[in-house]
């Protein structure tokens, strides 16, 4: 790793236990602020949702909307458990007087995933099968149109509108933002993956921020890495971060990133 890795490796974990103190990593959640609900569709399908309103938020002003993924172990129906992870990312004080913004955390139910993908869980890392030609599943397309919801109901920027995602959240951002290229403005996939073919073929260009552990023993590294390089073959709007030695949680790192959120709601969609 060299000199120069090993003190970026130390000063990442220095920073992490930091904000593992502070309460900013998800170990010791705080959702104050975070509003449970539910939304119901036409069909009279559900999805469970938490909605972190801007603050403060002004008459006629529009603002911002997070789309963000929770991974596959905080599926469930309490409504909860989704906030396990990133959601005091948007709670800390100067973040929302910062970036005012719509936050939304809706929560996968046990039975479904974010994303159409065949998985092999016999063996670890999970064996996946990405094939966009599949529908996509009942929870990611609920929550699209929740989006949807919002954007008629709230003070959504419409040009502002991102998607976060880790893990099972990573490949539901990766499908998503394939799908609905027209709709956000950025995307963060951490640990995720995707269907390179379809992305080689229809070519959807807006910024990515992707994340990584090499050590990630759930869900290969591969992944980001083939779909990376898929992406830089049509398009230089993506960044790759990759953690050496880190596992399946280098969203803890990402999280870290000083420059993650400026860079998120610094993208704006023409």
């Amino acid at each position: 790793m060299g000199m120069n890795g090993t003190f970026t490796t130390m000063k990442r974990l220095c920073i992490l236990l930091l904000l593992c103190m502070n309460g900013a990593l998800g170990f010791t959640q705080t959702v104050q602020g975070f509003v449970a609900s539910t939304f119901v569709n036409e069909k009279s399908d559900t999805l469970l949702y938490q909605l972190l309103t801007p603050l403060p938020k002004r008459d006629k002003e529009r603002y911002p909307l997070v789309l963000f993924l929770h991974g596959a172990g905080e599926r469930g129906n309490d409504n909860a458990k989704q906030l396990t992870h990133g959601s005091s990312l948007f709670l800390r004080d100067e973040i929302r007087k910062t970036f005012p913004a719509y936050v939304v955390f809706p929560q996968c139910p046990e039975e479904d995933y974010w994303a159409s993908v065949a998985i092999d869980r016999s063996t670890l890392p999970l064996q996946l099968d990405f094939d966009y030609t599949r529908p996509l599943t009942k929870s990611l397309q609920l929550a699209m149109e929740l989006v949807d919801t919002l954007i008629k109901t709230e003070q959504v920027d419409v040009t502002r509108i991102y998607i976060v995602g880790l893990s099972m959240g990573g490949m539901g951002t990766f499908e998503a933002a394939y799908h609905y290229s027209y709709l956000f403005a950025a995307a963060i996939p951490m640990c995720g993956g995707g269907d390179t073919t379809s992305y080689a073929n229809k070519k959807p260009v807006m910024p990515f921020w992707v994340f990584h552990g090499s050590a990630d023993n759930v869900v290969e590294v591969k992944h980001s890495r083939h779909m990376v390089e898929t992406i830089k073959g049509f398009s230089s709007l993506i960044k790759y971060t990759e953690y050496p030695g880190v596992g399946h949680n280098s969203w803890d790192y990402a999280f870290t990133e000083p420059d993650l959120l400026a860079w998120l709601f610094s993208q704006k969609r023409n």
